[in-house]
């Protein structure tokens, strides 16, 4: 099978350089960049990859345009701040030219402040990856974005490594800009908040990480985690009351 790797980026070359050096068993690898101004144009040159300009269009947009860049007919969407371990790597290459199945799951292992985070709801994680473009897409959701499939979905086994908050700093930066969409888009579906409601999500959200997911086993970081996911619950919801009452 022929398979091209697609991936949106934007001022991110520590982790694109990384990210790239796990696909090189794809057939193409397109990155569809957002006006990044550090190294991701030479890191692109140096991994092989096709680079092409984009201004942002919400998640689910940006991907589905970066897909729709590929020549394959077989897509593998990567985050710049994943890595394909080579099991995986070896399990996709070693796929027939026409599978059954319209897509396949891939097992997410995410890294928090340096350790990785395998309770919580942050493990296992199954997320579609790999698809065929004339049966399975990404949507249209602004965050949170998907892909959803017309036929039998498979799994892969290996796991995608998510490199994503080294820093509270960098958390925290994502959740003003995450919780701002989602908050815009539960908006725009006649969604609304109470500042009570959102303290109460907020409390339910940390007790099932926390208790039920099993984020004490991850220790301290466990402990961190769950409470930054409560808070990003509390922000949302707080910002959606606020759309309420413009």
């Amino acid at each position: 099978m022929k398979v091209s790797v697609a991936i949106i980026t934007r001022d991110a070359a520590d982790d694109l350089e990384r990210c790239l050096a796990s696909v090189g068993f794809a057939d193409e690898i397109v990155v569809l960049d957002q006006g990044s101004t550090d190294r991701t144009a030479a890191v692109c040159a140096r991994g092989g990859a096709v680079l092409h300009q984009t201004p942002w269009l919400g998640f689910g947009p940006t991907k589905a345009k970066a897909a729709g860049l590929c020549r394959n007919r077989w897509v593998l969407s990567v985050d710049s701040d994943e890595e394909v371990s080579p099991e995986l790597a070896a399990a996709i290459a070693a796929l027939p030219d026409r599978p059954a199945e319209a897509a396949f799951t891939v097992n997410r292992l995410s890294r928090f402040l340096g350790r990785w985070i395998r309770h919580a709801g942050w493990h296992p994680e199954h997320v579609v990856r790999l698809f065929d473009r004339e049966r399975a897409g990404f949507d249209d959701k602004p965050v949170h974005e998907a892909i959803r499939t017309a036929g039998p979905v498979g799994r892969l086994p290996g796991v995608l490594r998510h490199y994503t908050y080294g820093t509270m700093e960098q958390y925290i930066l994502k959740l003003d800009r995450y919780t701002t969409l989602a908050a815009a888009e539960l908006h725009a579906q006649g969604r609304r908040s109470t500042p009570l409601g959102a303290v109460a999500r907020a409390q339910a959200a940390f007790w099932r990480k926390w208790l039920l997911q099993g984020g004490f086993l991850d220790g301290a970081v466990g402990l961190v985690l769950c409470h930054s996911s409560s808070f990003y619950v509390l922000s949302k919801y707080v910002k959606l009351w606020r759309l309420g009452r413009r």
